[in-house]
């Protein structure tokens, strides 16, 4: 897009101070002929650029100013690349302007900012994972929310399919889910991706709160969901070397107990926490005798009956499966 093309341009000249039409040609793989219209076209928009005839001319910001990218450090670049070029699923779009932005950077900056974006490789997909294919619609959406568009979405909701035209605010990518919160009449609502069946984008400009704070919201809607399907809490005792598996298991419902100090055999003592007695046993389950619930006797008696249906279903007359 030629917008993307001027703002390259530009960037070009902050990091280099002077160029030639031939130059950002080269640079951005363009004509020389598009190249000087662009150039042309900053210009004439009230960038202070102008050409500079005769040899060792070019074009340069007016007063030869000179600057890193938007004011960036070679830190900052570097945590840029790091942090943007580190993901094994990384979108075309991203790649491509990340190779416009190492052009743009400072000759001094430019090798660190790529050794950066080598430097760390981010794979998404788990141990015995299948890759996690993109949602439908997330791109649609995400066009909606940054062109503050309205968008009309068949959703299907417990009571059936319902036509709603809703004023999207932003995109939550929460585990493999993928959620909308958007403004409707009715105040803020959130929306399953994987639940819409259809959706269009309109041109009805879409209104969006100033002090919007999409992590405060998404805070009250996780709140929210877990106060709506309830909790059970569990002590439990493991061994120090199994704490952060347990923690990783339950997320932020999993603490220790008394400052990680050890009990009389050398177990820690935690408290572990999930929407049923049934959910809590069976995420303890695979731990076996390594994890000890102390308490709720209703979790001890769904472990009891989880290790019942196994012994009936693996274990034979005479102790052979």
């Amino acid at each position: 897009m030629r917008a993307d093309r001027l703002v390259a341009t530009l960037l070009l000249m902050q990091a280099r101070g002077r160029v030639t039409a031939a130059e950002v040609a080269t640079e951005l793989e363009v004509s020389a002929a598009t190249a000087r219209r662009d150039l042309e076209a900053l210009s004439t928009a009230g960038i202070p650029v102008y050409p500079q005839p005769g040899r060792g001319g070019g074009w340069s910001l007016v007063g030869g100013a000179r600057t890193d990218l938007t004011g960036l450090t070679s830190s900052e670049a570097q945590a840029l690349f790091l942090l943007v070029g580190s993901s094994s699923d990384r979108s075309a779009d991203a790649t491509s302007a990340l190779r416009k932005l190492v052009r743009a950077l400072p000759a001094t900056f430019r090798a660190e900012a790529e050794a950066a974006g080598r430097a760390v490789l981010v794979d998404p997909v788990g141990w015995g994972s299948a890759a996690r294919s993109r949602q439908p619609w997330v791109e649609e959406l995400q066009g909606a929310v940054v062109r503050r568009r309205q968008v009309a979405l068949t959703y299907a909701g417990r009571s059936g399919e319902s036509v709603r035209t809703v004023d999207p605010w932003a995109l939550v990518d929460k585990g493999e889910v993928w959620y909308l919160v958007a403004g409707t009449p009715a105040g803020r609502r959130t929306f399953r991706l994987d639940r819409i069946v259809g959706l269009s984008v309109l041109d009805t400009p879409a209104p969006r709160p100033d002090d919007l704070d999409v992590a405060g919201i998404w805070e009250s809607v996780v709140d929210e969901v877990e106060q709506r399907r309830g909790r059970v809490t569990a002590t439990v005792l493991t061994t120090p070397f199994l704490v952060r598996v347990v923690r990783d298991q339950f997320g932020r419902h999993a603490s220790v107990v008394g400052r990680g100090s050890l009990e009389g055999d050398g177990r820690v003592r935690l408290e572990v926490a999930s929407h049923t007695a049934r959910s809590v046993a069976e995420k303890l389950a695979g731990f076996g005798a390594a994890v000890e619930v102390l308490e709720p006797e209703s979790v001890r008696d769904e472990l009891a009956a989880l290790g019942a249906e196994l012994v009936a279903q693996y274990v034979t007359v005479g102790g052979r499966g």
